[in-house]
Order: structure tokens, then sequence, then C-alpha cells
């Protein structure tokens, strides 16, 4: 899935969720949770380490 994708998926679920013009359509929301958790999340880069002066 795209990034243009996944967003337009989220705005579609935040639209579902939190406009009051939109009638709540329970499937949709779970298809779009489901299609939404099926992308694999990029794994974070570990922090790369501290470098100390050597001590006197």
């Amino acid at each position: 899935m795209t990034q243009r994708e996944t967003e337009a998926k989220l705005a579609e679920l935040d639209r579902l969720l939190n406009d009051p013009e939109t009638r709540m359509d329970p499937h949709r929301v779970w298809s779009l949770l489901a299609e939404l958790s099926d992308k694999p999340t990029p794994r974070p880069t570990p922090p790369a380490p501290a470098l100390r002066a050597p001590r006197p």
C-alpha cells in the first residue's frame, strides 16, 4: 500500500468516526482498520550510541 493510499484510508476512517454528517458504517470502519493493520510499519532505527570523551 502506498503512502497516498494509506493517507486516503486514514482520512476516510477519520471522516466515518468523527464527522457527524456522515452515517456510521461499522463494516467499512472494520474493513479500513483491517487494511491498515496489514500494512507493515517501518521499524524505527535505534538511537546512535552517545559518544563520551575519555576520562583523564
